[in-house]
């Protein structure tokens, strides 16, 4: 039998890739051959992933693999992590994108582990990364009242991943470029800090309910990261306008997600105007905004392709009308 591969890239679905070396053995030895087929390793929403991992990075053939994806798959724990970088981290040398997003048996040792067997990682996302019970100072016959005092305090929580988890991060990766650390509850204006420090570079940051940082930690990555394109800041409504009107540092920023900014006022928004590369802008909810501040956005920002006022009961049609004006490429209004 005589395979003809006409891509040196089968666009097919990983599991259905390896459905095929099951097909025949000629098949099965044609596809171990091709490096390219073999670059990611995806078990997203997948049961036993810590294991599966395991199993397949013992397999030569993703000995150069670029790209994992954990997200929201079962039975990934930091044991499995430590197992990797102690067995397998050559496999990891030239990984170059991890994604650990709502991993949450993941702590700050399994952020160690596998960030050391990963130098050459650009990309790292682990979103939403929640906090567990602290069993020792509370009880079970307790259990249903300390769910509803979550809202009133953080005492009886521990936060798996937290500014000692970047500080690994920073110390064993020096070239991410896309961060994404949603939900990282744990995490405060130290992490904010070592990553401007250590990733001038850095394109993309997501940091949405990341309710302990202040306007210190954000001041830091907009004065040092001023080639960020992707600023994702949703749900934190303690920012000032102090912290907003730097904004106008990020020269290159295309995508600004301020919903429930709720300190953000008109003077913030004549700040972000002077980005005007800006093609997506979320102002859902920021409560203070009026004409005048979108009309800044409108005649500064002509590139906008998406802005969402939902929620905002200070602006009319005069707004609607200068958007529609100087943002001839605007397509989706909220």
């Amino acid at each position: 039998m005589k395979i003809i591969i006409t891509s040196s890239r089968l666009r097919l679905p990983q599991r259905d890739i390896i459905s095929l070396l099951l097909v025949s053995s000629p098949l099965n030895r044609t596809l171990v051959t091709l490096p390219s087929l073999w670059l990611v390793l995806d078990f997203h929403e997948m049961n036993n992933a810590g294991d599966r991992l395991i199993a397949a990075l013992s397999l030569p053939r993703y000995h150069n693999v670029k790209q994992i994806i954990l997200e929201f798959a079962q039975g990934i724990e930091d044991k499995h992590l430590s197992i990797i970088r102690s067995q397998f981290s050559g496999s990891l040398k030239n990984l170059e994108h991890l994604n650990l997003n709502r991993c949450q048996k993941i702590s700050d040792n399994g952020i160690e582990d596998i960030t050391k067997a990963s130098p050459s990682l650009k990309i790292f996302s682990i979103y939403w990364n929640v906090r567990y019970f602290n069993f020792h100072l509370i009880s079970f016959i307790f259990l249903y009242i300390c769910i509803y005092l979550v809202i009133l305090s953080d005492n009886i929580f521990f936060f798996r991943v937290t500014d000692v988890g970047i500080s690994h991060l920073v110390n064993n990766c020096k070239h991410i470029v896309d961060l994404y650390l949603s939900g990282c509850k744990g995490i405060s204006d130290k992490s904010l800090q070592m990553i401007s420090e250590s990733y001038p570079h850095l394109e993309s940051l997501d940091i949405t309910r990341c309710v302990k940082i202040t306007d210190g930690g954000l001041q830091h990555v907009i004065v040092k990261c001023t080639g960020l394109k992707n600023l994702n800041l949703y749900a934190l409504s303690s920012f000032t306008d102090g912290v907003y009107k730097k904004l106008s540092l990020l020269t290159e920023l295309r995508f600004l997600d301020l919903c429930g900014a709720q300190n953000l006022s008109d003077e913030g928004l004549f700040s972000i105007a002077k980005c005007k590369n800006i093609r997506t802008l979320n102002l859902t909810w920021c409560v203070r905004v009026t004409d005048a501040g979108v009309i800044a956005i409108a005649q500064g920002c002509t590139n906008l392709e998406f802005l969402s006022l939902f929620g905002i009961v200070g602006v009319t049609d005069k707004c609607l009308e200068a958007l529609s004006k100087f943002c001839s490429n605007t397509r989706h209004l909220m």
